[in-house]
């Protein structure tokens, strides 16, 4: 019998049969299936099979994470069941299909802002740090700091601050008042059509040319008929889109729907002079003088609507539901519609009191996984999930413990959920004011309004508290003796199973190198740091990941070893196995094989001996930004032998092929 024959035939049934499966692929680490059904999975009897390290759910698609042993256990598989795998982009098809629409438009949505989200997290952190130095008065008249009475800013008692507070809002004004521009590039990003042409648009809705949209309020007679353009049978007064989301989305999608019509039915030979101007043009046209105004009208609706909810009678009630709802909205993609309506609140009112409640959720939901930690403190298994899934979910990143932990075990969602609806209503009832997006989760407090720095820290203490006490209180009587890492002896009596820790080294750990090289050029962080669950909740193992230098296209050997796996559709990743058994697993950006090798080249073969420097694989990372991916390279090791003391070293910037980044010490 096969290695995988068991666990593959079990796999089957537990999800739910061949009839249940519309589509089935894999990757690098995970089996990718498209369900009929994905109530008919059983998680729980799946996540126990030997050879599954977990499984979540993501645009459709549900993914068993299997490791670097995928490929065998993809052809076990498709062996017993009888079903013919299909590529990835038909999976990623069938998967579409079996989406309701507003899970599609939640899905599109949530690509377009995901490159977004940077730049608005940066332009936040600026904007809360110009409200330090600038807006808050610690100091009186005479210089003598005094909160209470002071008039004067750090900003003006220094000239350097000054200076400062000025010249940070040039930052500050692209991020948020340019937004459009961004919105556009990554509408036709998405969408397959020509990004230059998008960029083009936006810049068109926030020219300078044209009115300012935040002055037009208060502009003068003079201001409108300056920048009003008379064609003689219609006028328009040109106004400016600057911080508007609906406008540049509708704008944009008429772009995309132009440049898709006229490369449809222009032909070859000139359809590069064709195209773009039949594109491009008239999508300006129709932006300023229809989706514009339009789009600017239900954006401010929509705004305006939530602003009303969180300043109503009712919105304490409101905050509790948003409170108690948003990791569940995570879970289901819905929440990406929030980073439009926070950015609409800021555009109009120049703050949100949206964001500090999302803010506040990820904080609860992460407390959840803190009890968890105290909990399964026996469990070596879980813990490597619950530590890092919780200090990134601390950090704004939720997912890891969402999914890894949270959704597992059920309680501590609802726990996480009731201790945020309370953070929240607190929050809300007391009108706190975030500035603009931030880091969703502790680091959050910079983004909120100075003034409600206070309050705002007694909401996460709540977000802190009431989760992890609630996890703690349910968790010990809902874990059983095997889940907290306990094993039960005979009579009852639950003993702990330790290893020695003075256990003597095999010939295998003595086989180790000393150490492994940089496989990739860049700034090396901590493989929580990665944003992929898969790998920042350490269920492939611990390791680093590595954002490439600016120049960097080649991934090379860390150390001498065997190929152990190849991706040839898409080359996108490799596999290694050490002297000893040891296993490392170098994976290329985050959901790069779906670019089905474009911009990758490998160089060895399974079943190949490297030596250590020696180039693997090449990539280019242009390509990789331009099909939406981030570049950031997970550098695993996923199976880790008989070695028993691994450092990772983190926070420097390494050379491929020479610096040394994880060591084996004896």
């Amino acid at each position: 019998m096969a290695k995988y024959t068991e666990d593959a035939g079990k796999l089957l049934d537990l999800v739910g049969g061949k009839e249940n499966i519309s589509a089935v692929t894999h990757c690098m680490t995970r089996m990718r299936f498209v369900l009929v059904d994905e109530d008919k999975a059983d998680v729980k009897a799946i996540e126990e099979l030997p050879s599954a390290k977990g499984t979540f759910t993501q645009a459709g698609q549900f993914q068993v994470i299997i490791g670097n042993d995928v490929a065998d256990f993809y052809q076990e598989f498709t062996k017993i069941s009888g079903i013919e795998g299909v590529s990835k982009e038909a999976a990623k098809a069938a998967a579409g299909a079996h989406q309701n629409p507003a899970q599609r438009i939640m899905g599109i949505l949530g690509e377009i802002f995901a490159p977004l989200i940077p730049a608005l997290i940066c332009g936040g952190l600026i904007l809360g740090f110009r409200n330090i130095i600038g807006e808050v008065n610690f100091f009186t008249d005479g210089g003598v700091f005094d909160l209470e009475h002071g008039t004067k800013s750090i900003a003006d008692m220094w000239a350097f601050w000054n200076a400062m507070y000025n010249f940070l809002w040039i930052i500050g004004e692209a991020v948020f008042h340019m937004l459009p521009v961004g919105i556009c590039w990554s509408v036709t990003r998405k969408m397959g059509t020509t990004p230059i042409l998008g960029i083009v648009l936006g810049l068109t809705l926030v020219s300078p040319q044209l009115l300012n949209g935040f002055s037009v309020a208060t502009a003068s007679p003079e201001d409108i008929a300056a920048h009003t353009y008379d064609f003689g049978f219609y006028s328009f007064v040109g106004t400016g889109y600057q911080g508007q989301v609906i406008a540049a989305l509708m704008a944009a999608f008429v772009l995309v729907a132009l440049e898709k019509f006229f490369t449809r039915i222009t032909p070859e030979v000139v359809r590069m002079i064709v195209v773009p101007f039949m594109s491009l043009v008239p999508a300006v046209f129709i932006a300023h003088l229809v989706v514009g105004p339009i789009g600017w009208a239900i954006g401010d609706a929509i705004a305006n609507a939530v602003q009303w909810g969180l300043d109503s009678n009712f919105r304490v009630l409101f905050a509790a539901l948003f409170g108690l709802l948003y990791a569940p909205l995570v879970m289901t993609g819905l929440h990406h519609m929030t980073n439009a309506i926070d950015s609409q609140m800021v555009s109009i009112y120049e703050y949100t009191t949206l964001w500090p409640m999302i803010a506040l959720s990820n904080i609860a939901q992460g407390s959840a996984v803190l009890a968890m930690t105290v909990l399964q403190k026996k469990n070596d298994r879980a813990q490597q999930v619950n530590i890092p899934a919780c200090i990134s979910c601390y950090l704004g990143v939720t997912e890891p413990a969402l999914f890894g932990v949270n959704l597992k075990y059920k309680f501590p969602l609802v726990c996480g959920m009731v201790g945020s609806a309370i953070a929240a209503m607190v929050c809300t009832g007391f009108g706190v004011k975030a500035l603009s997006i931030g880091v969703g989760g502790i680091p959050g407090i910079l983004s909120i309004r100075f003034d409600y720095w206070l309050i705002f820290a007694a909401c996460m203490l709540i977000a802190i508290v009431v989760p992890f006490v609630l996890t703690l209180i349910v968790g010990g009587k809902q874990l059983t003796a095997s889940e907290r890492g306990l094993a039960v002896a005979d009579g009852g009596a639950t003993v702990t199973v330790e290893v020695a820790a003075d256990a003597p080294a095999s010939d295998d750990a003595l086989a180790l190198p000393a150490s492994l090289v940089a496989p990739l050029s860049g700034t090396v962080k901590p493989i929580d740091e990665m944003p992929d669950p898969v790998f920042s909740s350490k269920c492939m193992g611990d390791g680093l990941c590595i954002e490439p230098a600016q120049d960097a296209c080649e991934v090379v050997a860390p150390a001498d070893a065997e190929v152990a796996v190849t991706m040839p559709a898409s080359n996108h990743a490799v596999g290694l196995r050490l002297a000893n058994g040891m296993e490392l697993l170098i994976h290329v950006g985050i959901d790069t094989v779906d670019m089905g090798g474009d911009g990758f080249a490998c160089y060895v073969a399974q079943g190949d001996h490297v030596k250590a420097g020696q180039r693997l694989l090449t990539f280019d990372q242009d390509k990789i930004r331009a099909a939406g991916h981030p570049t950031v390279t997970a550098f695993v090791v996923s199976a880790p032998g008989q070695a028993r003391d691994i450092s990772f070293a983190a926070g420097m910037d390494a050379v491929a092929g020479e610096t040394a980044v994880v060591d084996f010490k004896a």
